[in-house]
């Protein structure tokens, strides 16, 4: 039996969910003058990267980019941020992945954030799976999808054309 490509979302698909992903970020954070997108290692920081060229287009808010690197095999071994602790504390932040599966990684990460104080916290996703272990949720996602559990969601940001494809 051959394995088939199933297109989740085009290019073109993908940069207009990553203009509306910026825009809900923007409303949210209106009353803002500084916000943190932090994204995860690697596909979410990619895509984090995408979203605040996005809001810089559109808003006045300072934003600062954050990597975020989780080991997803062990997400209980430390969390390392590419800023210091006190240039998010007090600030309104978004953690953002390109896959929200298990809901492990996601979790992990806002256990992290949680360590400090934070004026908000948001969550944001390229897509959306249905397949959650731990209780977490996206506030802002490109598309949601109820696939299986033996179907596996590539997202593809690191070159042109951009995909997101199950297979």
């Amino acid at each position: 039996m051959a394995l088939t490509k199933n297109t989740i979302l085009s290019h073109k698909e993908i940069e207009h969910k990553i203009k509306r992903i910026a825009y809900q970020i923007y409303e949210c954070n209106v009353e803002e003058t500084e916000i943190v997108i932090a994204g995860i290692e690697s596909n979410g920081y990619i895509l984090a990267k995408k979203i605040k060229q996005n809001l810089d287009k559109i808003s006045q808010i300072e934003s600062t980019l954050c990597k975020v690197t989780i080991d997803k095999k062990e997400p209980t071994q430390p969390i390392k941020t590419s800023i210091k602790q006190e240039d998010y504390t007090n600030k309104s932040l978004v953690l953002i992945d390109d896959v929200l599966n298990s809901g492990s990684t996601l979790i992990y990460g806002i256990k992290h954030f949680l360590d400090v104080p934070l004026k908000q916290f948001k969550t944001a996703v390229l897509v959306n799976r249905n397949h959650k272990k731990y209780p977490v949720k996206a506030d802002f996602k490109g598309i949601s999808l109820s696939t299986s559990l033996f179907e596996h969601v590539h997202v593809n940001l690191s070159k042109q054309p951009y995909e997101a494809y199950l297979d």
